[in-house]
């Protein structure tokens, strides 16, 4: 019966909304604003703000706040570029905060 359980999911820590799935993970060793943050190359049900530089930890990034497209809690950021050549592989993935997600579906 295992076999048959559905895709294992994080949802949005506010209203329950599936915003990843766990095969999407690419590292769990990320820092976000507040804590522990996840690596994602894709999410889901989001909204994705405007974009702006940031100084952060790696160096300077062009990011955007991505929030819950159903309560608009902001969960964490897109990496749209990365100004340094060991940093390029961020680009187009995403910052999910471990403090703004939850495991769904487990």
């Amino acid at each position: 019966m295992a076999g048959l359980v559905g895709p294992r999911l994080y949802s949005c820590c506010n209203c329950r909304n599936h915003v990843a799935r766990h095969d999407d993970v690419i590292s769990k060793a990320f820092q976000g604003r507040n804590g522990r943050a996840f690596l994602f190359s894709h999410a889901m049900n989001i909204t994705v703000g405007p974009k702006e530089d940031r100084q952060l930890m790696t160096g300077l990034h062009t990011v955007a706040d991505v929030s819950c497209c159903d309560c608009h809690e902001v969960l964490g950021w897109k990496y749209e570029r990365a100004y340094e050549q060991t940093q390029k592989y961020k680009e187009g993935k995403f910052i999910l905060e471990k403090s703004k997600i939850v495991k769904e579906d487990w």
